[in-house]
């Protein structure tokens, strides 16, 4: 099974996609809608202070009925972000994900980010990986 890394080396969008904290939420709605993205990773000082998804948005915007020009990320990002290493394996990153309920996963490496990881990529990597070991099996048996 691939490493997060490895799979990170493999995206589409290789660069970190980020915000400050003090932007305005509309400013990462346009982000999010123009990468496809579905979560952002919440920079200052080139630390990963939180993360602002879809669903904070949902929760923390519309159902409060705060204005996405005038709040800024601050005030409705997540700051407790759970994370993976590098080094950590797809597996321990989808056990992770199911357990926590979440659906990004930001990849840091001594405090760095190194970038960021939907569950989607991990499920994808996940199938590719359990197909892979099919083939195996099915060329094992007819040997």
């Amino acid at each position: 099974m691939k490493t997060l890394q490895q799979v990170l080396s493999h995206k589409t969008h290789q660069g970190i996609i980020s915000i400050s904290p003090n932007r305005p939420v509309y400013d990462a709605l346009v982000i999010l809608a123009e990468y496809k993205i579905g979560a952002l990773a919440v920079i200052k000082d080139g630390e990963l202070v939180g993360i602002f998804s879809e669903r904070d948005y949902a929760r923390e915007v519309i159902l409060k009925g705060r204005s996405s020009k005038t709040t800024p990320i601050s005030d409705v990002m997540t700051e407790k972000v759970i994370t993976g290493k590098p080094t950590d394996l797809v597996e321990s990153a989808m056990s992770t994900m199911l357990e926590k309920r979440i659906r990004h996963l930001p990849v840091v490496d001594n405090g760095k980010m190194m970038g960021m990881l939907s569950i989607g990529d991990v499920l994808k990597e996940t199938i590719s990986y359990q197909q892979e070991l099919i083939k195996q099996l099915e060329s094992y048996i007819h040997s």
